[in-house]
């Protein structure tokens, strides 16, 4: 399951190699470019934040936005994980990763068969966001990554539900990206064998929205969605 090429070099826009970062398997998939990292960051919604609580690993899927060089996840006051942040310090060491699955790559032998794929993961430690003002760019950044355009056009966050609502900060300083992109690695001498072979593309897409059969009248669609 080898890739067939290699990720952009590395270059003065790039993020430090660290021990944690440097992949044991297939390093030349690795990439540390600055851009590339956010453009797979920016790409994407849903992330899986891992950390170890009570002695053991915990990974949650949750949403994720993209402000610079740092990432911003919200969750509730009340749920373990944001507790832990916290009341961690100078941190609760996470480890946060991002997947775009590419391409199905199917080869003559089960051994050979892979996906093409954009990963992005990040080291460090997330801390709180207490800041009020920050607090909130951090939100509307939350729900415009999703949908751009939405922020505005949605009632913003009052004094309760603000306080009902954690967002942790981790910044891009221990990052890696890894990919696969190419075609099928089959054996020379599998290639004579009666099994098809190739690469099934996969993209994502929308569907029609579905409007609230509750909206107040008059109320059509925006063109942010249209445009999405």
């Amino acid at each position: 399951m080898q890739g067939t090429q290699p990720p952009p070099e590395q270059t003065a826009a790039s993020y430090p190699r660290t021990e944690r970062t440097v992949p044991t398997r297939s390093p030349d998939r690795a990439s540390y470019h600055r851009e590339l990292v956010h453009s797979i960051l920016d790409e994407g919604y849903v992330c899986h934040l891992g950390f170890v609580r009570d002695g053991a690993p915990v990974v949650l899927p949750t949403l994720y936005a993209r402000v610079g060089e740092c990432l911003y996840v919200h969750g509730s006051t009340g749920s373990r994980p944001l507790r832990a942040v916290g009341q961690a310090a100078p941190g609760l060491p996470v480890c946060l990763t991002v997947t775009h699955v590419d391409g199905l790559v199917l080869a003559r032998s089960a051994f050979h068969h892979s996906v093409n794929y954009r990963s992005v993961v990040v080291h460090g430690p997330a801390r709180d966001v207490t800041d009020p003002e920050e607090k909130r760019r951090a939100l509307d950044a939350l729900v415009d990554h999703v949908v751009p355009g939405r922020a505005a056009d949605t009632r913003p966050a009052n004094k309760k539900e603000l306080a009902a609502t954690a967002v942790i900060r981790l910044d891009l300083n221990e990052v890696s990206a890894k990919l696969r992109t190419g075609g099928v690695n089959d054996e020379p001498e599998d290639l004579g064998l009666p099994h098809w072979a190739g690469v099934v593309p996969v993209r994502k897409g929308y569907g029609t929205p579905i409007a609230d059969p509750d909206l107040a009248p008059g109320t059509g669609l925006p063109q942010y969605l249209r445009e999405l």
